[in-house]
């Protein structure tokens, strides 16, 4: 069985699996043997959710990973969420199947070009999505997530000049529920800025009794179509307590697959991207992604991660992420606030 290898520029050598691989039996059976935990996000494929420890968002997977056990922490996720694994846990071993799994938003928010930006707003305090580099969070007060970021904002005095980075989709949202008058980076997730105005309408009028669920990434005539906006988390819990039997849900397509499960009865409708974008190569900052965009609104970033990967990672034991010392000190700060944060809140 071959693999699709995009680990050679980084060093890495890619074994096929053998043939007639039970890769599920063989994947458990290697984490029991190297107490390894695997988490995975919500919008990675379903055959990796179906067979991770643990499957949640971003906030989550830093909670499971702070009170972690293990020696190993395999992140079935983009590269950021390694890295803040390795933050929270400096004396485990942290792996990320496809070091090459990185995330628009955090791509486009570099650490230098924030650096300059928070030091000319000296007044301001500075919360940065969970969606950023390890050397990005280095310049940050507190960590955010889609499931926290209101509340966290509202912690600050309503008189606090704030940065919000780098969604600038997310901190218009939180403005506009909060009153606050925060200060935006310019940065979008790829997935959710082409999500479809005109398709998201032409579903709600073919399934007029539909409920709408759509995450604060996206960009506000998209929101605005909303009948419940939230975190994947969030969406996820909403869709198995409505009495609504039928749902269009405007976030990656991943989270689909623990909708069916959990609401089995249930209809989930995905909403296509916007015809606009390029779906040969989709464009971001600027640079080609060598993969399709999927109809239904897919990370390509996510899709990276595969089984064969998870399998070979652990049989490995690579790629790891590790983080220079003095950036992990500075970035375990405003993850930790955001951590203390969560659990007086209960979230």
């Amino acid at each position: 069985m071959e693999i699709p290898c995009t680990w050679k520029e980084k060093g890495y050598v890619c074994e096929p699996v053998p043939e007639n691989t039970d890769m599920a039996a063989e994947i458990r059976r290697m984490a029991k043997e190297k107490n390894a935990v695997i988490l995975a996000h919500y919008y990675t494929d379903g055959a990796l959710q179906d067979i991770a420890d643990f499957v949640g968002d971003s906030l989550a997977l830093a909670q499971q990973a702070a009170k972690t056990e293990a020696d190993l922490i395999i992140m079935c996720g983009v590269h950021f969420m390694a890295e803040t694994c390795s933050i929270l846990c400096p004396s485990k071993k942290v792996i990320c199947p496809d070091v090459n799994a990185t995330c628009s938003l955090a791509e486009s928010c570099p650490a230098d070009r924030f650096a300059d930006f928070v030091q000319q707003h000296p007044d301001h305090k500075v919360i940065s999505y969970v969606n950023t580099s390890a050397a990005t969070k280095a310049w940050t007060d507190v960590v955010v997530t889609s499931s926290n970021a209101r509340q966290i904002v509202e912690s600050f005095p309503k008189d606090q000049p704030l940065i919000f980075g780098p969604d600038r989709n997310l901190g218009a949202y939180i403005n506009s529920i909060t009153g606050r008058n925060m200060l935006l980076w310019d940065g979008a997730c790829h997935v959710h800025e082409r999500f479809s105005t005109q398709k998201l309408l032409a579903l709600k009028a073919e399934h007029p009794d539909a409920e709408v669920l759509v995450h604060p990434e996206c960009k506000a005539p998209v929101a605005a179509l909303a009948d419940v906006i939230g975190s994947t988390a969030a969406l996820l819990k909403h869709a198995v307590a409505s009495k609504a039997q039928t749902f269009i849900v405007v976030t990656e397509s991943g989270i689909l697959h623990k909708m069916r499960q959990m609401a089995p009865s249930k209809t989930f409708i995905p909403v296509p991207p916007d015809d606009s974008i390029d779906t040969d190569t989709c464009k971001i900052d600027g640079q080609h992604a060598a993969m399709k965009c999927c109809a239904c609104n897919e990370c390509n970033y996510m899709r990276l991660i595969t089984m064969e990967k998870l399998y070979n990672s652990l049989r490995h034991e690579w790629p790891v992420v590790e983080v220079p010392e003095d950036i992990r000190t500075k970035a375990l700060k405003p993850i930790q606030r955001m951590l203390e944060i969560s659990a007086q809140l209960g979230l």
